[in-house]
């Protein structure tokens, strides 16, 4: 499988999220904890939006994260409100430049930690659901990037969360259809540059692990300390595949079959259900 983290709030190098927390994900990249996988070295990338960028600028490469001396040389230099980082560990598919994470979209972009069970037998089907306009734009051989072309085909634009919701109805429902018992595994990041949604999805009920930060004002209280949080905003929040760290109080569980959305109108944790689409 693979590890990743989001990033919405104060704007910060990349590095400071990237690099110096004590299990970042560079150190994720070689010593995982709570994924299938402990080392992803199977490709990483970075995107992130600027303060002029009406699309997010992408960066990924086929090596291992930890070895990346471009990546050490921007992580310093690159600083944004808003970043997605992923390492992967593929689950079979090739280990190209086009099957790396993030994945983009005009302004979204979608990033995945799981898989599509039996995404060979599938793959046909679930192709044909996607938009013919949209299908030559897929570049790569993953699911996740399926999965994010469906996501768009059924209204990612306009409602996110139903988007993913009829995206996973109609995975499981193929699935099925082919004699696949479970066929969803899902932890997966879109953003539009403005809001952040998280979802914690399987379909056999027991999905990969995703955390979420407390809120930068309880932390502060815990840990008056910490430098990042004296210049953190109230609105600074991480959504993360495991811990960046062992820190009391910082760490929550985002809940079985639920989603999250991270936006300056305020933060919610709802319920997530497949749709029929």
């Amino acid at each position: 499988m693979c590890r990743w983290l989001a990033y919405s709030g104060t704007p910060v190098p990349l590095e400071t999220i990237l690099y110096k927390p004590q299990h970042s994900l560079i150190d994720q990249s070689l010593h995982a904890r709570m994924g299938v996988e402990t080392t992803n070295g199977d490709g990483f990338g970075v995107g992130w939006f600027g303060p002029e960028m009406t699309t997010p600028a992408v960066v990924r490469e086929i090596g291992p994260a930890w070895s990346n001396r471009n990546l050490r040389e921007i992580a310093s230099h690159v600083r944004s409100p808003l970043f997605f980082a992923h390492i992967r560990a593929s689950t079979g598919s090739a280990v190209q430049q086009t099957n790396c994470h993030p994945f983009r979209h005009g302004r979204w972009m979608w990033m995945h930690n799981g898989a599509i069970a039996e995404f060979h037998r599938v793959r046909r089907d679930l192709a044909l659901a996607v938009d013919p306009r949209l299908f030559l734009d897929i570049e790569g051989s993953t699911d996740s990037e399926m999965m994010f072309f469906l996501a768009l085909t059924l209204g990612l634009e306009d409602d996110p969360p139903t988007a993913v919701a009829r995206m996973a109805g109609l995975v499981e429902e193929v699935g099925h259809e082919h004699g696949v018992a479970y066929p969803l595994q899902m932890t997966v990041a879109v953003t539009e540059g403005r809001r952040l949604w998280a979802f914690r999805y399987s379909s056999q009920g027991d999905s990969r692990s995703l955390y979420y930060s407390s809120r930068v004002e309880s932390l502060r209280a815990l840990h008056p300390d910490l430098p990042f949080l004296r210049e953190a905003s109230d609105e600074t929040r991480l959504i993360v595949s495991e811990p960046l760290g062992d820190l009391p109080g910082v760490w929550n569980k985002v809940p079985e079959s639920s989603y999250g959305v991270v936006q300056p109108e305020g933060d919610a944790m709802l319920p997530f259900t497949p749709r029929a689409a």
